[in-house]
């Protein structure tokens, strides 16, 4: 609800002359024209009247020139707007002035600090609008500003310094820094307004300062020599001192003096301090010890008190947030549910994981990582209500316990979470921002137990993390289904090697220019007897997320190699076998040397594999990428980067990667004979690979005007239904032999090998 409504009236000029109210209107607009502050009577969002100084601070000439003009305007923003909205309504529907300092915003956009002073007209009826009070305080904050920053500066100096700064006044010490009482042994603030005679050791050289200082003082020169100072405990300290008057010619204002120590270079008189230390330490150990067989009794038995309450501490509370941990959030669930089932109220959970907060321990270190943790969890403590439990689980996952939070009040809280993330941490030198995913579930809807409502909130934060992170999302029985279904998969997928599930087919990668066969990539495929056919957009990330990749990826690579070996002995020439390769394959250790490994048990040259990389792979940590494929190009393996085009590359890092080739994504290729968008990115993909010296192959080409029009655009290769279905080994190796009999038979009749003739007839 807005609070910017008022009524606008009536004007003198509507009135019997001579009449009190008129006289009283008069009393008002005189009062209004005169104000040192804008004033304006606001009614349903908009300006009714206003004086002149309110519409100069605006920047507009005449009060005429804001009737009807919307107050939001006057704000930075809506936000900024709604938000003094909310302030200021509990303070004026209670009949009180609201008074606040804001940022507003001038005619011309620019900016400035105003104090506002707000008030309903009738409390009772907010459809009479209130009226609104503003001075404009912009220079006197700017000045603030700048008389803070030179306060600021002054004591950066000021306790910085090592040497000790004293200001006197009358003799008394107003103000000195840290160092003057750390070098006389006074806590913080001790000597405030302390005579001078305080530290030093006697009456007489109190009274002999006083009178060598006056003169030079006066004459607005400085004072300048040694003098014995005494520390709080007594013990004489030199120093090397300097003086001079804040203002000769008022010596009232007082003076400033630095001093030195230089006890050390009074050696005998060092050693006397050192004595006379001795001995004091030696009586108060004598005195310590007589006192301590008294203490020691009441100590163990703190000390005892104190074990108790640390051994609680740890069980129950994480060592490095403080947060609650998962035993204490057990004990507190527990409690809370039942309290819900007896009163019939609702409880909501939100599982909290922090997105790629690894990268942080990666490339920042643990150190960092904690102590952002840290400050996570105070965060996090300060947006729930003081009823509510943060618990850290453990890495960077929290769970928030809400009890008598709906879905409603669990989706406020989240917001606040979301809006608390964007704030940066500072860390040391290092600004970090760790934003979070969110899930939520609610008792009993989506659980009647605490473990099945953290499943659920679990469930439902994987959901938020897949819906692109940084957002937050409800429990749904779709997600459970889905959760289901992923287990299931990753349980069978445990076995499906050792099973024998897997089978690779094959499809055909085509030169355009030649129509000839120049190799096939490996499809992975996945039959299982109770799922049927798995889709690998289905099973190769949780493949990834398990842990599985690796023994399918090196089986995948095996058995393909091991085909093509097959094929080359009878007598099949096929130039080469392509393999994808997933992020978590590429990143494993000695990659490289897996590689030779496969290649030599499968009596391959290297260069009879070409193994294909997605864009994410490589430009994640080019550095690494780099590395790995410079060694997998040193062995003679060929590198190509697959679905080019759909990630971020970055061509200042595409250039320097060992690359032969470009795959086009068939997103590209789906819609050419259509889509001049499409064309003209193809077209410049090919141009761009040509500059750079790679070859191209199109993959989803399915029709033969896609192939024509690749083929005018000096794309390489293709590869698509239009080229060939993926198919299992045996019926590819027909094709094959096809191709390799029509390249026969035209060399036995004399005439140039034609291998397009065997893959129109494949075609048909």
């Amino acid at each position: 609800m807005s609070l910017l409504h008022d009524s606008p009236g009536l004007r003198p000029s509507e009135l019997p002359p001579d009449s009190a109210l008129e006289r009283t209107l008069r009393e008002q607009q005189t009062l209004l024209d005169n104000a040192g502050a804008g004033i304006a009577f606001i009614r349903q969002q908009r300006v009714v009247r206003c004086n002149l100084r309110y519409a100069q601070i605006f920047g507009y000439e005449a009060p005429e020139d804001l009737c009807g003009q919307r107050s939001e305007s006057f704000y930075p923003d809506t936000a900024a707007f709604r938000e003094l909205g909310r302030a200021a309504y509990p303070v004026v529907s209670a009949g009180e002035t609201f008074r606040v300092e804001r940022i507003m915003r001038r005619r011309d956009g620019s900016m400035f600090w105003g104090r506002l002073t707000g008030s309903l007209i009738n409390p009772k009826d907010t459809s009479e609008g209130s009226i609104w009070l503003i001075d404009d305080i912009n220079e006197q904050k700017n000045a603030q500003v700048q008389l803070d920053a030179a306060i600021w500066e002054k004591q950066i100096l000021l306790d910085n310094a090592m040497v000790g700064i004293v200001y006197l006044r009358n003799r008394h010490l107003t103000r000195c820094n840290r160092h003057f009482e750390l070098m006389l042994g006074y806590a913080p603030g001790e000597l405030e307004g302390s005579s001078s005679r305080r530290w030093l050791p006697s009456e007489a050289v109190w009274e002999d300062v006083g009178t060598r200082c006056y003169e030079p003082l006066a004459q607005g020169l400085a004072f300048e020599g040694e003098l014995p100072l005494r520390r709080k405990d007594g013990t004489p300290v030199v120093c090397d001192v300097r003086s001079k008057a804040i203002d000769p010619s008022n010596l009232s204002l007082g003076s400033i003096w630095i001093c030195m120590d230089i006890t050390e270079r009074k050696q005998a008189q060092t050693e006397l301090i050192k004595v006379h230390a001795e001995l004091e330490w030696l009586v108060a150990e004598r005195t310590q010890q007589l006192s301590e067989t008294v203490a020691n009794l009441h100590r163990e038995i703190d000390d005892r008190k104190l074990d108790q309450e640390r051994i609680y501490w740890l069980a129950h509370y994480d060592p490095l947030t403080g947060l609650p941990n998962r035993t204490l959030l057990a004990e507190r669930s527990t409690q809370a549910i039942e309290v819900a089932r007896q009163e019939q109220t609702p409880i909501s959970v939100i599982f909290l994981d922090l997105d790629h907060f690894k990268h942080v321990n990666d490339s920042l270190g643990h150190r960092v990582g904690d102590a952002l943790l840290v400050q996570i969890a105070r965060r996090l403590r300060a947006v729930v209500r003081e009823k509510d439990t943060v618990c850290r689980l453990g890495g960077d996952e929290f769970i928030l316990l809400l009890p008598g939070a709906n879905a409603k009040g669990a989706a406020r809280v989240a917001g606040k979470l979301l809006e608390a993330s964007r704030q940066p941490y500072q860390i040391d030198h290092h600004e970090l921002t760790m934003a979070p995913s969110m899930g939520i579930a609610v008792y009993p809807d989506d659980g009647t137990d605490f473990d099945s409502l953290s499943q659920s909130a679990d469930v439902a934060m994987y959901r938020a993390k897949q819906g692109g992170r940084n957002t937050f999302r409800f429990f749904t029985p779709e997600m459970q289904a889905h959760s289901v279904r992923a287990l299931q998969l990753e349980n069978a997928l445990r076995r499906a090697l050792e099973r024998e599930q897997f089978s690779l087919h094959y499809q055909p990668q085509v030169c355009i220019a030649t129509q000839q066969v120049l190799g096939v990539e490996a499809l992975l495929r996945w039959e299982h007897p109770e799922l049927g056919m798995v889709s690998p957009a289905e099973f190769i990330p949780i493949a990834e997320d398990c842990g599985q990749i690796l023994p399918i990826g090196e089986w995948v690579l095996r058995t393909a190699l091991a085909q093509l070996k097959s094929w080359h002995t009878q007598g099949l020439t096929l130039p080469t076998m392509s393999v994808n390769l997933s992020a978590v394959q590429f990143r494993q250790p000695r990659l490289p040397e897996l590689i030779s490994r496969i290649l030599a048990d499968a009596c391959l040259s290297p260069g009879s594999l070409e193994l294909e990389l997605t864009e994410g792979v490589a430009m994640d940590d080019p550095r690494m990428a780099i590395d790995t494929m410079d060694q997998l190009h040193a062995l003679g393996v060929q590198l190509s980067i697959d679905d080019f085009g759909t990630g971020y590359s970055s061509l200042s890092q595409l250039k320097r990667f060992p690359i032969g080739k470009l795959k086009i994504d068939q997103s590209f290729v789906r819609d050419l004979d259509e889509d001049a968008n499409d064309r003209a990115i193809v077209s410049a993909i090919i141009r761009m690979a040509q500059a750079l010296g790679m070859q191209t192959i199109a993959e989803g080409v399915e029709t033969r005007g896609q192939f024509d029009f690749l083929r005018d655009q000096g794309c390489d290769q293709a590869q698509g239904f239009y080229c060939g279905h993926p198919q299992a080994a045996d019926q590819l190796q027909i094709y094959l032999q096809a191709c390799r009999k029509a390249q026969q038979s035209g060399m036995s009749a004399g005439q140039r090998p034609n291998p397009a003739n065997a893959f129109t007839a494949f075609l048909r």
